[in-house]
């Protein structure tokens, strides 16, 4: 059973602890795409709510008025939308709570970033080329819908990203990749690449961070659709390797002799 409870927040530009960004702004708390690899679950401790991460929302319906206005100080300073929440889930078709906040940002004139997986986003490309400078990325772990379905059943399909990344280049907006979680014998991060190279100006790369609050999802997971790669990922996590010094390798070997724009966040 899903929780939706509307609630007045009383800021919605928080400093942010991202690389290379200054501020962040999420509209919502909690998302319903249900990925299993969610690191944004450590918020559930902040609300009070009894469901699990993934069955409750809340809508911070004020968010658009809490935008300030001709406020000097985030001229030129980055403001990233949806750093543990994605700010087009669906549900941000009914509140268009991103969409208010959007607009009241025009006039801020930030150094914007967005992140989602929805395609819902196209929406409001209109607001997004009213900024001097704005980069949307679009989250991908995988190229195949059968293991997205698994990874992140409730998101939008791969198929409906990547026209996300057509229209947003079409309209003349900045576009990138986010290849996370790359997931060992599963992510064919170089089939993303070529499917998306000439859609995306830059692509990010981070790997499949096994935090503890997420192992029993990942092994559940791994029990259930791919059994012989229980073996391998307790090998690449819990003994002494280099599984990840070689991936970064390759991705940077890569990344250098194709000229792509890149950026990789490995934890390891």
């Amino acid at each position: 059973m899903l929780k939706i409870k509307e609630i007045k927040a009383k800021s919605i530009i928080q400093k942010s602890a991202l690389p290379g960004s200054d501020f962040v702004i999420n509209p919502y708390i909690g998302c319903l795409h249900g990925c299993i690899y969610c690191y944004a679950r450590f918020m559930k401790r902040f609300t009070n709510h009894p469901e699990p991460w993934g069955k409750f929302i809340d809508a911070k319906v004020n968010a658009p008025d809490l935008v300030p206005r001709n406020i000097k100080k985030y001229k030129d300073k980055s403001i990233g939308i949806s750093s543990v929440t994605d700010a087009y889930q669906p549900i941000e078709g009914k509140y268009k709570l991103t969409r208010g906040v959007l607009k009241n940002l025009i006039t801020l004139q930030p150094d914007l970033w967005v992140l989602t997986k929805s395609d819902l986003i196209i929406r409001d490309i209109d607001l997004l080329k009213q900024f001097k400078k704005c980069v949307v990325g679009v989250s991908l772990s995988t190229m195949d819908d059968r293991v997205r379905k698994e990874v992140e059943p409730f998101a939008t399909s791969v198929e409906r990203r990547i026209k996300v990344l057509k229209e947003l280049k079409k309209a003349g907006i900045k576009t990138y990749v986010f290849l996370s979680p790359i997931f060992p014998f599963l992510t064919d991060w170089q089939g993303i690449i070529e499917k998306t190279k000439n859609f995306a100006g830059e692509f990010w790369f981070e790997n499949l961070n096994l935090y503890p609050s997420l192992r029993n999802n990942i092994y559940s997971w791994l029990k259930n659709h791919h059994p012989e790669l229980v073996k391998k990922y307790q090998e690449i996590y819990f003994t002494k390797n280099n599984y990840w010094n070689k991936v970064e390798k390759e991705i940077d070997d890569y990344g250098r002799k194709n000229k792509l724009n890149f950026k990789i966040y490995f934890h390891h």
